[in-house]
């Protein structure tokens, strides 16, 4: 399977499959195909799918990467959820989903890096609130979508289910690590506007807020901390990656035709104080599993034990088994938190 054979017309590619198709990105793309060996295209559409719409299919080849990386068995013998996979001795029922714009808003590609957008950009609340809103969609779908029709399925009875979701809903969506998801699930937001406008006043780092709800434009609030009671209890874990981006495959490839510079943000010991990096390609190191996040209910009715995607590089965060009321912020120290590559195509001559 090619994915950047194209079977389309010209007219017809998404924005960023037409970015993605230069010359000087032919590393990332053998890169990207390798992730997708022997991901099977169960419908026939993967291909159309991935240069029409790119995003939601590049989500799930990236997780089927990751789930690969840990050294996952498939069962690709039925047509949902997305992925059936045994990690660790653990079987999974996985449904990958995307945050999406919302109609009428800028897409994610829409970036004029103007003066008027990057003025926007320092209130981070605006980012983090229309993210959290977009999320809420996806993963409430997906809830209500095991609920209707995969709680009833044999081969997910009794496993857990996990929701893995990316935000492509905004512009510069990349900004915004863990805040909104957090949110979202706990009602925990980190409030960087607060400390950015008074550091002095936070010592220790920006403070914690309990939201209880954010408002969408037309006034409906928006539930956070839905992880907090039973409410999602059909729902094991979300796996989470603000960082899985086309990047990704810029930051980790071997790009001869490219002068590559990798920019990012990671997480220092003991509290994940970020520590920002910019060094050519060569001096970076990225894994695929770098970025991921795995937030755990502690109210699930068929929990995921957090020995199943224990790694280098991949943040949990779940509640302590051993101490009530205490929780657990796996990896935190050494999380990357944000990437922007650099590449300049090489001048021949």
């Amino acid at each position: 399977m090619d994915l950047f054979l194209p079977i389309v017309p010209d007219r017809s590619f998404h924005r960023n499959f037409s970015a993605v198709l230069a010359p000087f990105r032919k590393a990332e793309r053998e890169l990207l195909n390798e992730w997708a060996e022997g991901f099977p295209d169960r419908d026939g559409k993967i291909v159309r799918e991935f240069q029409t719409t790119f995003n939601s299919t590049f989500w799930e080849i990236y997780l089927y990467a990751c789930l690969k990386a840990y050294a996952s068995d498939f069962d690709w013998s039925h047509a949902s959820p997305d992925f059936c996979a045994r990690c660790r001795n653990i079987d999974l029922a996985i449904e990958a989903t995307t945050a999406n714009a919302a109609d009428g808003k800028p897409n994610e590609w829409d970036r004029a890096f103007s003066e008027e957008e990057l003025r926007a950009l320092r209130i981070l609340k605006r980012l983090n609130t229309e993210a959290i809103v977009r999320l809420s969609n996806a993963i409430l779908g997906k809830a209500r979508k095991y609920e209707k029709s995969y709680s009833k399925m044999e081969h997910v009875k009794g496993k857990p289910f996990v929701i893995a979701v990316a935000p492509f809903e905004q512009p510069h969506f990349n900004l915004q690590y863990d805040r909104p998801i957090r949110a979202l699930l706990y009602d925990y937001y980190v409030d960087e506007d607060a400390y950015l406008e008074n550091p002095k006043a936070y010592p220790h780092g920006p403070p914690v807020v309990h939201l209880g709800t954010v408002e969408k434009e037309n006034g409906a609030e928006v539930p956070l901390g839905i992880f907090n009671n039973k409410s999602y209890s059909e729902v094991s874990a979300v796996v989470f990656s603000c960082t899985a981006t086309w990047g990704k495959l810029s930051a980790m490839s071997t790009n001869p035709l490219t002068d590559t510079i990798v920019v990012s943000l990671w997480g220092t010991e003991p509290n994940g104080a970020p520590v920002r990096r910019e060094v050519p390609r060569s001096q970076h190191h990225e894994t695929v599993l770098d970025g991921l996040q795995v937030y755990h209910n502690p109210f699930a009715r068929v929990p995921l034990p957090h020995e199943v995607f224990h790694a280098p590089g991949v943040v949990q965060l779940y509640a302590d088994d051993k101490v009530p009321g205490k929780w657990v912020f796996e990896n935190r120290g050494s999380a990357l938190l944000y990437r922007q590559v650099l590449a300049t195509p090489k001048q021949r001559g």
